[in-house]
């Protein structure tokens, strides 16, 4: 049995112990770490919130009717359309769809999101269809001129106008599933703003993120690069050993531009996104100021991207000789403009050429 004098001894030492381990920690010597505490959440600040608003605003009223008139220009063609006008077409109704979406987002960077959990879902969507749509598009239009140019004969032996149509098709379908995580989307409260973004379960949110990340980066754009880089070195690469070949390399000017354009809005939002996803896979370590610049030029280079649905119009403007042409006989016969006696310029412009584009 033990005596109660060893049991007071025992506790008389233990607490003087306590104390001395208490005095050698003392809190007010512990420094915190600020690499192990959580990032500030990344907001917005009022001006930048108003530029980026207004640059929205901006992009949506030259978009719209600059696509418009595109789509007029070519869809009321008298001629049937070659293949490559035909997915240019196209290309301009993607840009139409993004650029609808646009007045959306300049609301929502403001004031947040006050549209409702099932409109973003569905502007979302849209914006995801029409990205895809634009440069899977673009690589119908690069493989198609590699088939025109390169392989003359196959393609004089095809159908190519039943054959792009069901391209047509078969793009927007691809994009209408490609756009489905937009599903994921969904509106919440953050920082008292409401915000339209992914919304995924915490047990499986890198899992989600990660696929549809990959998802998106493979097939909206490595995929597509791989496939119109080299057709085109290929393509370019004939021309320039054909002799009389000018009118084909001018049938390439509007393609080159229209690709040029599409890489140089959106290669910086994938460089940045793709950062992202590597900083949230944990493949890359990161600290406050890394992942505070990530989040700045995922929204800088976003808006860059939607830049590119009002750039093609003023391609078609600067580059396209046959897009004037025929956009001045659209508005002779819309009588805005007075008529005038036919040019050589003009009766030329009217020979078909089934390896012209819409230039």
């Amino acid at each position: 049995m033990t005596d109660l004098s060893s049991v007071v001894s025992y506790t008389i030492d233990f607490g003087s112990a306590y104390d001395e381990l208490n005095f050698t920690y003392n809190d007010t010597d512990f420094i915190i770490n600020p690499d192990t505490q959580p990032c500030s959440p990344f907001t917005i600040p009022y001006a930048a919130a108003v530029f980026i608003s207004i640059f929205y605003i901006v992009i949506f009223l030259l978009a719209i009717p600059g696509n418009v008139v595109v789509g007029l220009v070519i869809g009321l063609s008298k001629h049937a359309l070659p293949p490559s006008d035909l997915y240019l077409l196209h290309l301009a109704v993607a840009d139409i769809l993004l650029a609808i979406t646009l007045p959306f987002w300049a609301t929502s960077v403001s004031k947040g999101w006050v549209f409702g959990d099932w409109l973003c879902k569905i502007i979302t969507m849209v914006q995801e269809l029409s990205f895809y749509s634009s440069i899977l598009f673009l690589t119908c239009i690069s493989m198609d001129r590699y088939m025109v140019i390169v392989r003359a004969m196959e393609t004089r032996r095809s159908n190519r106008q039943l054959l792009s149509w069901g391209i047509c098709a078969a793009v927007w379908t691809v994009g209408a599933l490609l756009s489905l995580p937009g599903l994921l989307y969904s509106s919440f409260s953050s920082s008292g703003h409401m915000v339209c973004a992914e919304y995924y379960d915490p047990g499986s949110a890198d899992e989600w993120r990660l696929a549809t990340r990959v998802l998106r980066h493979s097939l909206g754009f490595v995929i597509p690069l791989a496939v119109m880089l080299p057709c085109y070195g290929v393509t370019i690469q004939r021309l320039l050993r054909i002799r009389g070949g000018f009118q084909r390399q001018r049938a390439m000017r509007v393609i080159v531009f229209v690709v040029v354009a599409f890489l140089l809005c959106w290669t910086p939002y994938h460089i940045a996104v793709m950062t992202d996803t590597f900083f949230r896979a944990r493949i890359v370590q990161y600290g406050c100021p890394a992942r505070m610049a990530v989040d700045q030029a995922v929204l800088a280079t976003h808006s860059l991207g939607l830049l590119h649905s009002c750039v093609n119009p003023v391609l078609y403007a600067f580059v396209g000789e046959k897009f004037r042409r025929r956009l001045q006989q659209l508005m002779r016969k819309m009588g805005v403009l007075e008529r005038t006696s036919v040019s050589r310029t003009s009766r030329s412009s009217l020979t078909s050429d089934a390896t012209s584009t819409f230039m």
